[in-house]
Parts: C-alpha cells; sequence; structure tokens
C-alpha cells in the first residue's frame, strides 16, 4: 500500500482515484449468512414461519375453488358457512404468521448489523495510521454507516420475501401440475421471457448499483471535508467553487442512482406485463376446457389465483434480486475494511516497558513514503533524558517523519531508534506511547465535560488531580468561569472555546499523564500573545524533567532549547544551540534573519 507523506498534507482531503473491484458476490453472500446463522434457534423459526405461511397461501385459493365447485355451482348450501369459517381461520393464520416472521427477522437483522458496525468500529482501530493518512474519511464513514444500513434494510425484508417467494413458486408449480398439467405448461411458457428480461437488466443494475454506493461514498467525503474546513472555504471566498465541485459529484451521483434505479424499475413493468399475458392465456384456454368439460369452474378459478401466485413470487424474486445487489455493493465496501490487514502484530519476545527514562538514540534511520523517494536519509542524533530537542526546516524536511517513527505510527526502512537502550520494534507499542505526551498544533478535543477530556489518557485521575494539573498548565481560572466549571460540556472538537483555551487543556491532558517523552507540534501557533505567554508558562511546567521534541516554525521560541537539528531534503543539515546556529551563519542564521525581518 502507498503510504503518505503526512509532513507534505493529508492525503485524506482528495478521494480515492482506485475504482472499486467487486469481490465474488457468492463469497460475500456466504459471509452475510455466517452472521446469521449466530441466531440459528430465532432463524429456524422465522424458516418454519415462512413455510407456514407459504402453505396457507396455497390453501386459501384452493378453498376458494371448492367453494364454488362443491356450493356455488351446485346450489347446496350444507358445509358452506364451515367452510367460510376455515378460510377466515386460514387467512388470520396466515397474517399471524407473517407478522412473527417479519417481527423476529428484524431482530435478526439487526442483531447482525450491530456485530458488523462493532466488529468494523472495532477493526478500524487495529489499522495502521497509514491506512487512515490514504483514504478520505467521510468515505470510511459512509462505509461504516451508510453501506452497514444499507445491508440492514435489505435483511430486514429482502431474506424472507426470497425464502417465501422460493417456497411459494415450489408449492404452487406442485399444485398446478396437480390441477392440470396442460394449463401448467402454458403459464410456464412465460418464464423464458422472465428469465430473458431479468438478465438483460440484471446485467446492467449490478454495475450501477456499485458505482452507486461508490458515488454516495465520495460525496459524503466531500461533504464531511467541507463542513469541517467551512472557515478555511470562507476566509479565501471560495463558496461558490465548492459549490460547483459539490454539483458535480452530486450530479454523478444523481447519475448513477437514476440509471440504477430506472433499469430495476423496469422489472415490475415486465412482470406486470407477463402477470397479464398469463391470466389471459389461462382464462382462454380455461375456459375452452370448461365448456367442454374437461376441468370445472372453480379449476379455473384456482388457477387464476395460482397464475398470480406464481408470477408474484418471480415479481418478488426479481425485485429483491436489485435490492440484495445494492446490499452485496455495501457488504463488500465493509468487508474491504474487516479484510484489511490490521497494524502489525508486536513479536512474542517484545517488551514491556513499565518505566522509561527518556534517553533517545536515532542511528542511521532511512524511510520512504513511497518507494525511490526518501523522506529520511542515514538521519542520527542523540538526545539525553530531561533534553530539549527542536526540530527545524521547510515543509515536507522530514520534521513530523520523525515523530511519526518515534511513536512507531511507521517502522523505518532501516537504521534503529533507541529508547532507553531499547530498540522501538523490540517494546510492545502501547508501553511505549503509554509514556508521551502530545500537544499538536490543532488541538483536538471530545465531546463531552472538560473534567472528562482533560482525564482522557489516565482515565483513573481524581478530580483533586484534574483541578490540580489544570492550574498547572494556567487553565483552572478560564475553566471556572465557565458555567459548569469543569462539569461544562463541550462541543465537538471544542467548539465554545478559544483555540488558546482548547490548547491550554491539550497541555493539562498531557501533563496528567506525566509522560516522560514529550511532543510538541508548534504548540503555541495562531495563539495571540497574551494566551501565548499563559501557554509558553504552561509548557515551561510540562517539560521539566521531560525529554522533549518540539517541531518549531517561529524559531523565536525555542531559543533555549538543548539541541536543535535543522533539517532539509530528509537530512540533519546542521546541528547545535540557537546561539551557536547563529555564528555559523549557515541555514538556520537564514530562516532566523528572514522570520526576524518578517516580523515573526
Amino acid at each position: 500500500m502507498r503510504r503518505v507523506n503526512p509532513s507534505t498534507g493529508p492525503a485524506h482531503h482528495h478521494a480515492p482515484k482506485t475504482p472499486i473491484k467487486p469481490r465474488n458476490g457468492a463469497s460475500t453472500i456466504k459471509r452475510i449468512w455466517m452472521y446469521l446463522c449466530n441466531k440459528k434457534r430465532v432463524l429456524i423459526l422465522v424458516l418454519l414461519m415462512v413455510v407456514l405461511s407459504s402453505s396457507l397461501s396455497l390453501l386459501g385459493p384452493y378453498l376458494v375453488g371448492k367453494a364454488i365447485d362443491n356450493f356455488i355451482v351446485t346450489g347446496e348450501n350444507s358445509g358452506l358457512i364451515a367452510l367460510l369459517l376455515s378460510l377466515v381461520v386460514v387467512y388470520f393464520v396466515h397474517s399471524l404468521t407473517v407478522w412473527l416472521q417479519n417481527f423476529w427477522m428484524i431482530g435478526i437483522a439487526q442483531d447482525t448489523v450491530k456485530t458488523m458496525r462493532n466488529e468494523v468500529f472495532g477493526h478500524l482501530h487495529t489499522l495502521p495510521i497509514k491506512f487512515f493518512d490514504d483514504r478520505q474519511h467521510g468515505e470510511l464513514m459512509s462505509r461504516v454507516i451508510n453501506d452497514i444500513e444499507n445491508v440492514s434494510s435489505t435483511l430486514n425484508s429482502s431474506v424472507i420475501q426470497i425464502f417465501s417467494s422460493l417456497l411459494t413458486l415450489a408449492g404452487t408449480v406442485a399444485v398446478m401440475i396437480w390441477l392440470s398439467p396442460l394449463l401448467t405448461l402454458l403459464t410456464l411458457l412465460i418464464v423464458p421471457l422472465m428469465f430473458g428480461g431479468m438478465k438483460w437488466i440484471t446485467s446492467r443494475t449490478g454495475r450501477l448499483f456499485k458505482e452507486q454506493q461508490r458515488n454516495l461514498g465520495e460525496l459524503n467525503g466531500f461533504i464531511e471535508e467541507t463542513i469541517s474546513g467551512q472557515r478555511i472555504v470562507k476566509i479565501f471566498s471560495q463558496e461558490e467553487k465548492v459549490l460547483g465541485r459539490f454539483v458535480d459529484r452530486s450530479e454523478k451521483l444523481k447519475q448513477s442512482g437514476y440509471l440504477a434505479q430506472a433499469y430495476s424499475g423496469f422489472i415490475p413493468k415486465l412482470m406486470n406485463v407477463l402477470n397479464n399475458l398469463s391470466f389471459a392465456i389461462i382464462a382462454g384456454v380455461g375456459g375452452i376446457l370448461a365448456v367442454k368439460g374437461a376441468i370445472s369452474i372453480g379449476t379455473i378459478v384456482i388457477f387464476t389465483e395460482y397464475s398470480r401466485q406464481f408470477t408474484r413470487p418471480l415479481s418478488d424474486l426479481s425485485n429483491q434480486f436489485n435490492t440484495l445487489l445494492s446490499a452485496v455493493a455495501g457488504a463488500e465496501r465493509v468487508f474491504e475494511i474487516l479484510d484489511e490487514e490490521e497494524e502489525e502484530e508486536d513479536k512474542k519476545e517484545v517488551e514491556h516497558l513499565e518505566q522509561m527514562r527518556g534517553r533517545v538514540f536515532f542511528e542511521n534511520v532511512c524511510f520512504s513514503y513511497e518507494e525511490g523517494s526518501n523522506t529520511l536519509n542515514n538521519v542520527s542524533f542523540h538526545i539525553n533524558n530531561g533534553e530539549t530537542v527542536a526540530l527545524v526546516g521547510p515543509t515536507g524536511a522530514g520534521k513530523t517523519t520523525i515523530i511519526n517513527l518515534l511513536t512507531r505510527f511507521y517502522e523505518p526502512d532501516s537504521g534503529r531508534i533507541l529508547i532507553d537502550g531499547h530498540d522501538t520494534r523490540n517494546v510492545t507499542r502501547g508501553s511505549l506511547r503509554k509514556h508521551m505526551g502530545f500537544v499538536l498544533q490543532d488541538s483536538f478535543l471530545f465531546e463531552g465535560s472538560i473534567r472528562e477530556n482533560i482525564r482522557y489518557g489516565r482515565l483513573e485521575a481524581t478530580d483533586a488531580e484534574v483541578e490540580e494539573t489544570a492550574k498547572l498548565a494556567n487553565a483552572h481560572s478560564f475553566i471556572m468561569k465557565l458555567p459548569q466549571g469543569y462539569d461544562t460540556v463541550l462541543k465537538q472538537d471544542g467548539g465554545g472555546i478559544s483555540q488558546g483555551q482548547r490548547q491550554l487543556l491539550s497541555i493539562a491532558r498531557a501533563l496528567l499523564v506525566d509522560p516522560k517523552i514529550l511532543i510538541l507540534d508548534e504548540a503555541t501557533s495562531s495563539i495571540d500573545t497574551i494566551t501565548e505567554l499563559q501557554i509558553q508558562e504552561a509548557l515551561e511546567h510540562l517539560m521539566q524533567g521531560r525529554t522533549s521534541f518540539v517541531i518549531a516554525h517561529r524559531l523565536g521560541t525555542i531559543r533555549k532549547a538543548d539541541q536543535i537539528l535543522v533539517l532539509q531534503d530528509g537530512r540533519i543539515m546542521e546541528r547545535g544551540t540557537h546561539d551557536s546556529l547563529l555564528r555559523q551563519q549557515g541555514l538556520y542564521y537564514g530562516l532566523y534573519n528572514r522570520q526576524h525581518t518578517e516580523g515573526f
């Protein structure tokens, strides 16, 4: 899989270009069936109800025909009341069995899609970061929500309908042959026409339904991206351009949906024509046979009703087949996620770091997101525990990549990364990241209370510890001014408070974890001067006694760093303190003077 370089911009801002590769439809249906088998007992009850309702649907018309032959034609009334009562019981029990099978099947369907949804969401958390870097987030959401719901709606109705239609069809043909082989043969004449039309239609609808699902996923991804970046859209006055791109994607979805529905819409029309044709044939030929005394009038009535019951299951099957195609297309997209390889598991012999001091070595580390284009080239440096190292350089120099390798979001192609003498590849990811704290440029907060957000990395922390940490992070004063203090519920991504306040909460969250290695990614960018002073003071508390990696674009904020690494094209071009690098008058000197001149 192609790896995307986060330092050059997230790849999920672009829809994937590779078209969906359809899996074997039978294999997909088999996988769905495996989920259904988890409810075997209830499924057996549903099947029994389907058999019973199908049998009763055949018995009703037969009793009507017998009533005509035995009572209406002959004028005999003895026994008619009993037969009519039997008919009422048949139709009542038929309605009851249909209700029960639908009731139970809805439960099975909801349990099935809940299991699928839980598996997909759980599997997403086992996938490597590169999976999310290479995919549009909205498109993934479409698979988890829309495609699974598509499967749900199909299971709610289509599974029962298919079984019922098959049983009704088989029973109808058997009884029709028993009543009149000749009329049965005439009824079956429409089958070749029906299958010919069905083949022509379904050969087109399968591809169109897959295209519709793909276009829907891309549109959802674009909507999610646009809503998330609405401020940028408005800042650059790109509303018309964004609307135009939305209209284009919406038009693609409309076209694929229109064609899919239009072709599938031919099916009921075709079935109605063939149904009426069958009815006309049976009525005409049956009338001739009745005049000649070959069959009774009741038999003709039974046959005309059975002819409708013969074509109705075929019509239902054809309609459900299109629905099934749509569900299979959605299920394929869901199973594509489930089939993605999980993040490489830790080796059995790896260590679990209970404690960490924070001494870091990079030894000749090379890494590339794409073959033939190295992002890091033989990067080597070491940091003693408690020291602060700043990573500076132009965009794409490899600063974020160093952090991604340190945290094992990616693995180096060659070379080693050692922490306290332990190769990171021989340490469990969980124990490694447990000792790390992050304060990023875009601080992400979850929907929930301020207390819950600060406690996110250490759920067992007491309320007193949360509040003490907030004081050290200079966040306590603004929190207490909020309506509910620490119990104030934040909107998604911290909506309702300022960027600086979100950053202070992120610092508090990192401080509560008490990490040994701290990663700061331009933590004071886009902050006003007064808030920046508060954040800088909070960061000084946070960095005390911790090994700190600081990705910095504003060079004035890293004057006190123990070591500054200047990167360019994936190589360390210069290293030293702020003062020593200025004396060298090299790359760092040029960057610093340029920022100083431009007022940074």
